[in-house]
């Protein structure tokens, strides 16, 4: 190696009986002579010494060169705060091991306030932090000198930032690092993707070529499912699975440690409480663990797992990524993952060390789901990976970097313009938008010109950089720095003062003091909101409400919807290839016997009439969101025709039309209502696109500071927020309809709620492919789900099960 790093590093993984991989060592070599790019190996592989380890080893043979005064060397960038913690453990292990005298410290929204003060007088020469605290550091003076020595930056997990937002300041921070030292190194870790080269090409951004480098081995990944030894014993619909607690406990009996992963943090709260009532030997070593649970509870979790103190840990997304617990013997995942990598990703959560076998457990909530778990096993074993698509002009993002700047040591126009085209996400910018940009945050536009709210960032008269001087817009603006725009929490607090967590604003707002409801799997009485927070004591109440979170549901993925076709398909042919389709094989069989299966060749449709009305299902199997759009755009080309009124309810699989008058399957075909001729045009139209863009400008008006989320202590509700941000709305398509932020509410709804390239490629599917009418007499085992997600919205849970029970009475008789 160039910079002689390697027989250091050799020497260092000798001493612990390690032997580098070949994958880590093409990394070291690329890094030595300057290279880039974007490693892509399995969980436990040794990732995270691949990326960091020249960097430091480099820096243990020019120790005397290098003054710890000279500031930040390498930043590596986690996606979530549970990362950091092994992380920095990782990082100091190695530099003991290469003598090397370096501070690793970590800068996120949980660092305490002294370390952050330490943090202003001198940053470590390692800093593990995420996107958004690296942005507040940017936005402070001296930002520029702070980072001027920085050689290696890291991006983790990088196919979880990438098609998201905060990929896009992730992207922009490096740009801007990237001027403070044109000889920095990027890289970035990832997962398996079904786009490498692509995901490269948005971290490092057009003008620089990158090295591919993968691992050298396939993880080897056991899935199981657990099943009932009698169909009857899944339920048609739903979505917890509480039917197989049993199950999940034998699981937890029989190894040593246990993840129980969920997809929602209700669902997380709802099996923790399921689980010790079953197994009520294993309080005090079952666990709760999410994102809204305080920072103190998380972290005894994290270490009393990695201590081996725990049986099991019932978790969401907060415990997806890389943190090392290697006494984690198996996995379980509760419902369908929606997407081949995110089951990957927890799998490689059990043997988390190279070539070691994960063991994952799929516990389907309804009998559909077990199709799911073959589907998965069969596209791991091929290699079907979803892709990640990179976001592009996503103006709120570029418009909140441009006041962070500001709000540091300020920017000259030309340079960053030029900077942000160095960017994949806004490579296409023009001069025009650039200039509409700065416009923005000087005064607000041409519609918003008159209010000194939007009155920002000014031109300093003796240096031309654009700079924020005015103290309460600055601390507003630091305060807002981030792009996860979320219901607007509220802190939980004992009576007594100590803090357990936090549930969004809208839950508590109709509690009445006495009321009851389960949270971090103890069960709560509300006393009283004050001063934003919510007070609480312990109660002895066997029942009470679960905290909801209003984030975005989960679709099924292109590749997984693929898979389940797949699936059907060869089971329709009389082909059983798994334990899990010859358990659901009954259901599938009265599926054929009311009415017919997909397959590959034709998308299945069903007609029926109840006392609700006339019923008209399709299956698609492309995800929820694909189904909504192409159920809203049928129901919305069907009422042009003749006047209709037309409910609807999707799910994962396909959708359901219900109306009080006939829907002919044969006016589907005839009326051309699946049609890409006029799509968007009908899309626009059909779907109330503006209020639905309305609704996503909120989160964009937040992120670009035209809505201002409020002060601690003084949060603004929602309502406000949608409220003020909606008036805006108003103005700009009033007024201003050229203004980029409005035009970016409709191209997300569109490009990502919608996801129009998929619905495209799904229309120009169903055009090649045959309908199969029947004419089921009762709701099949394939529309049930759907007409129960329609009731379930406006029957009481005592109602919904009675009505429940009389369709399946029918069904099974």
């Amino acid at each position: 190696m160039s910079r002689l790093s390697l027989p250091i590093i050799d020497a260092w993984f000798a001493s612990k009986g390690w032997e580098a991989h070949a994958f880590q060592r093409e990394v070291w070599e690329a890094q030595s002579t300057s290279g880039q790019g974007l490693i892509i190996a399995p969980t436990g592989s040794g990732k995270t010494y691949a990326a960091m380890a020249e960097t430091l080893a480099h820096a243990a043979l020019h120790k005397n060169e290098i003054s710890k005064k000279s500031g930040v060397r390498m930043i590596w960038i986690a996606p979530i705060r549970a990362l950091t913690k092994e992380i920095k453990q990782s990082a100091e292990r190695m530099c003991q091991g290469f003598d090397l005298d370096w501070e690793v410290g970590i800068r996120t929204g949980d660092t305490s306030a002294s370390e952050k003060s330490k943090q202003r007088r001198r940053l470590p020469q390692v800093l593990i932090t995420t996107p958004e605290s690296l942005h507040v550091l940017i936005a402070m003076k001296g930002s520029k000198d702070r980072f001027k020595a920085l050689e290696c930056l890291v991006v983790d997990e990088w196919h979880e930032l990438m098609g998201t937002k905060r990929g896009v300041q992730i992207e922009l921070a490096s740009a801007w690092l990237r001027l403070q030292n044109p000889s920095l190194k990027v890289w970035g870790i990832s997962a398996t993707l079904g786009n490498p080269q692509e995901a490269m090409e948005a971290l490092l951004g057009p003008l620089h070529q990158g090295i591919l480098i993968r691992a050298d081995w396939k993880k080897r990944i056991q899935v199981q499912s657990l099943m009932p030894a009698h169909m009857e014993r899944l339920p048609w619909a739903g979505h917890l699975g509480l039917k197989l607690v049993e199950q999940v406990v034998d699981v937890v009996r029989d190894h040593g440690s246990t993840l129980i992963f969920t997809n929602t943090r209700a669902q997380s709260e709802i099996w923790y409480h399921k689980l010790l009532e079953a197994a009520p030997e294993l309080a005090g070593v079952l666990a709760l663990h999410h994102s809204s649970i305080a920072k103190d509870l998380r972290d005894w979790v994290e270490t009393a797992l990695h201590d081996g103190e725990l049986r099991a840990v019932v978790c969401t997304s907060s415990l997806d990524l890389g943190v090392d617990f290697r006494p984690v013997d198996a996995v379980v995942q509760i419902g369908g993952p929606k997407g081949v990598a995110r089951f990957t990703q927890r799998a490689g959560r059990s043997g988390h060390s190279p070539h070691a076998l994960s063991k994952i457990f799929f516990l389907p909530t309804h009998g559909l789901e077990l199709i799911e778990a073959a589907a998965l096993r069969d596209s791991m074993e091929k290699g079907r990976i979803e892709h990640r698509e990179p976001l592009i002009r996503s103006f709120d993002v570029l418009v909140q970097f441009l006041c962070t700047l500001a709000v540091g040591d300020g920017f000259d126009a030309k340079e960053i313009a030029l900077m942000t085209l160095t960017t994949h996400a806004f490579s296409t910018l023009n001069q025009d938008e650039f200039a509409w940009c700065i416009q923005f945050i000087c005064d607000g536009g041409e519609s918003l010109a008159a209010y000194e709210e939007y009155k920002r960032v000014t031109v300093d008269a003796e240096t031309g950089l654009y700079v924020l001087r005015d103290g309460r817009q600055a601390r507003r603006h630091r305060m807002s720095i981030g792009t996860i725009v979320s219901d607007q929490m509220i802190k939980i607090k004992w009576k007594g003062g100590g803090f357990i967590g936090q549930v969004e604003e809208y839950f508590v707002a109709s509690m009445e003091p006495g009321d009851c409801f389960w949270f971090a799997g103890i069960s709560l009485e509300f006393i009283r909101i004050k001063e934003s927070v919510v007070q609480v004591r312990r109660s002895k109440k066997p029942k009470g409400r679960v905290p909801v979170y209003l984030g975005g549901r989960l679709s099924l993925s292109s590749e997984l919807g693929h898979a389940l076709r797949d699936e059907l398909d060869a089971f329709g042919k009389g082909h059983i290839r798994s334990a899990e389709m010859a358990r659901v094989s009954p259901l599938l069989e009265l599926q054929q016997q009311m009415s017919s299966l997909p397959s590959n060749k034709e998308v299945l449709v069903e007609q029926f009439q109840t006392n609700d009305g006339h019923h008209l299902c399709l299956y698609p199997f492309e995800g929820r969101g694909v189904h909504q759009a192409l159920g809203m755009l049928m129901a919305y080309r069907w009422s042009q025709i003749r006047p209709l009124s037309i409910s609807i309810s999707c799910n994962d699989y396909g959708f359901e039309l219900l109306s009080d008058e006939p829907l002919k399957f044969e006016e589907v075909n005839d009326l051309n209502l699946l049609s890409s001729i006029g799509l968007m045009d009908d899309i626009q139209s059909g779907v109330n696109a503006s209020e639905m863009a309305r609704r996503r400008f909120r989160d964009i008006a937040v992120i670009a500071g035209l809505a201002f989320q409020g002060f601690p202590g003084k949060h603004h509700g929602v309502k406000h927020l949608q409220s003020h941000s909606g008036l805006i709305f108003e103005v700009f398509r009033e007024f201003d309809s050229e203004n980029l932020l409005f035009r970016q509410a409709f191209e997300e709804l569109i490009d990502q709620q919608m996801e129009w390239t998929r619905l495209k490629s799904v229309f120009d599917r169903l055009q090649k492919r045959d309908m199969r009418p029947t004419f089921p007499v009762h709701p099949t085992p394939f529309s049930f789900p759907l007409v129960v997600d329609r009731l379930r919205e406006k029957l009481s849970s005592e109602q919904l099960e009675h009505r429940i029970k009389k369709m399946l009475a029918y069904e099974l008789s």
